[in-house]
């Protein structure tokens, strides 16, 4: 995958850690299964973003050696 296809889709990651992000009620009790559930989320896009920006594992230029 090249560079510019990486960047869009991990900033795509980044904006959907964001909405959910601005979806948590700071005031109301954190324990919350849907609180848990959202701050899950955040994680799991935000963990795909930096997998996709810097590809860590070189999983992308794996098929593209030559």
């Amino acid at each position: 995958m090249e560079r510019r296809r990486r960047l869009i889709v991990g900033a795509l990651w980044i904006a959907v850690a964001g909405i959910m992000a601005i979806t948590i009620d700071p005031t109301g009790p954190m324990l919350e299964l849907d609180v848990i559930a959202r701050l899950f989320v955040i994680v799991l896009a935000l963990f795909l973003a930096v997998v996709y920006v810097f590809d860590p594992f070189g999983l992308y230029d794996y098929g593209n050696a030559e």
